[in-house]
């Protein structure tokens, strides 16, 4: 999370970190991918949407986030994904992958000055 929310001062994560693991990981179904038994990215999705996609910096620019994405929408049916505004890479990957915005929030969920987009899927399929 640190690699792609770098707009998070450490107290902040330190905020955020319990309300994901208390809400938002078991409230998600979780698909990963491994290399040699060691996880290398993993999506978490709730009903037609995606609620998080994260990859291991190490493993960026390998295509393991499309692959993820790609059976996400294909597989599971999703067409929906909030992401933060302030994290333009992950901006740029979904409108690559045909979303676009829906509409945007000032705050987080939380109340916090992080702007959220939301997006949906305009074509079927990546």
């Amino acid at each position: 999370m640190r690699a792609s929310h770098h707009f998070l001062k450490p107290e902040e994560i330190s905020f955020y970190k319990p309300l994901v693991l208390k809400y938002a990981l078991p409230e998600a179904t979780l698909f990963g991918t491994t290399d040699q038994n060691k996880l290398t990215g993993f999506i978490g999705l709730r009903g037609n949407k995606v609620e998080m996609l994260f990859i291991h910096p190490d493993y960026f620019g390998q295509g393991l986030g499309s692959e993820l994405l790609n059976f996400a929408v294909k597989e599971q049916k999703c067409s929906l994904i909030d992401v933060n505004e302030e994290n333009s890479r992950a901006y740029q990957f979904y409108l690559k992958h045909g979303f676009t915005l829906l509409s945007r929030d000032e705050l987080d969920d939380c109340g916090k000055p992080h702007p959220i987009l939301h997006l949906h899927l305009c074509q079927k399929g990546l």
